[in-house]
């Protein structure tokens, strides 16, 4: 992974990673190695991982090792963004989106506008 800004959680660091972060609004990446839109999604999310440093924790979800966590949030097709604010999750993006869209699904949901669902 090239960005020092994305965390990698799975089945048992996935609850103090996204549902105990009381401090950040975090966007969880679930996704797969050998999943085409996952590959074309991961250096988006890395650039974004970097402008939005202080702002947004970003986590990755390799589904692959993360079954539990994955089944848990309904994950039926990768990749899934999800998007929590204090432990609760507050949006999901599913696809690969280019960077415009995901820069405005993240501007909403730090914002007040509609919260990111597609």
């Amino acid at each position: 992974m090239a960005s020092e800004h994305i965390i990698e959680a799975d089945d048992s660091s996935f609850q103090a990673t996204v549902l105990d972060e009381k401090t950040l609004p975090v966007i969880v990446d679930f996704w797969a190695p050998w999943c085409p839109p996952c590959r074309a999604l991961a250096p988006t999310f890395e650039a974004l991982s970097e402008t939005y440093v202080g702002r947004l924790k970003f986590v990755k979800v390799n589904t692959d090792i993360a079954q539990s966590t994955a089944m848990k949030f309904g994950i039926a097709s990768i990749p899934t963004l999800l998007f929590f604010k204090q432990g609760a999750q507050a949006g999901m993006l599913q696809g690969a989106f280019p960077k415009a869209k995901l820069v405005e699904a993240i501007e909403a949901f730090l914002g007040s506008g509609p919260q990111p669902h597609a």
